[in-house]
Parts: structure tokens; sequence; C-alpha cells
């Protein structure tokens, strides 16, 4: 059970998190080189996970474990926790890189974790996303719809 204060802190933490914008995210994550043909998943997913907020935590899991930042990340397997819980880490870094505003950290443990399990890694996604996602050819220049 988490005490009162440290779910106080956490909510407190959400509602300061930077909101990262629908087009700029899609083009933060080409840029990082998700495919452009993922890109809705992506976006779908985000919403449905973390609103698009970069600080937003989840500490509710069932098994204690935590979901960290926009891709709501499992401490349990995929970071690790600063608070020495166990953690299998497998795309090594800290959790709290995970809510940082440079989201270069969360975009490679997400494809990492997207090579290793599919989408179906995500809640959210198996929740909200196998019918229609977000549009994203407004987000780009010709340029980059024709490139990727």
């Amino acid at each position: 059970m988490w005490p009162i204060w440290l779910l106080v802190a956490l909510s407190l933490s959400l509602a300061s998190g930077r909101q990262v914008g629908r087009c700029s995210l899609a083009r933060q994550l080409y840029r990082y080189g998700m495919p452009y043909s993922e890109l809705p998943d992506w976006l779908c997913l985000v919403e449905g996970e973390s609103s698009f907020n970069t600080k937003a935590i989840n500490p509710s899991n069932a098994d204690g474990s935590v979901d960290w930042g926009l891709f709501q990340i499992n401490d349990r397997y995929w970071c690790k926790p600063a608070d020495g819980r166990p953690s299998n880490d497998l795309c090594r870094l800290p959790c709290r890189l995970l809510l940082s505003d440079d989201i270069r950290y969360s975009i490679a443990c997400a494809k990492y974790i997207r090579k290793q399990q599919g989408f179906s890694a995500w809640v959210a996604w198996n929740n909200r996303c196998q019918g229609i996602k977000p549009n994203v050819r407004h987000c780009f220049r010709r340029r980059y719809r024709n490139s990727g």
C-alpha cells in the first residue's frame, strides 16, 4: 500500500508535467527512428497512457510496480527505480529519465519494448488503438511523408 503523502506527491507531479503537442510528438518520434507508418499507433498509445504528459506516473499497479512517463514504461521490467525495488532494467536506464522533457530516453526504451513485445505490451494500445487512429499527415511537410 502506498503512503498517502506519496500518492499526493505523485499526483502533483502529474499536474506539473509538460504536455507534448500531438504533431510535435509525431515529428520527434519520426526524427528518432519510429517508422512513419507506426506514428498513428504511437500517438494513440501515448494519448491513452499519459495524455501526452512527460511527467505522468502511475503508482497503482497491483504488483507494486510503477509506470513512468509518456509511454508509461513499467519499472518492474524496463527501468531501474531509485528506491531499489527489484527490476529487470531491460532498457538499462534509471526510471527518472523517463520523466524528462527530453524524450529521447523514453523513445529509445519504447522502441525496444515494441521490438521485444509489440504494441500489445501497452494496455492503452490494446484497449483504444485497434480501430481508428490519429492521422499525422498534417504534422509533416511533403519531404517527410515521402521519406518514411
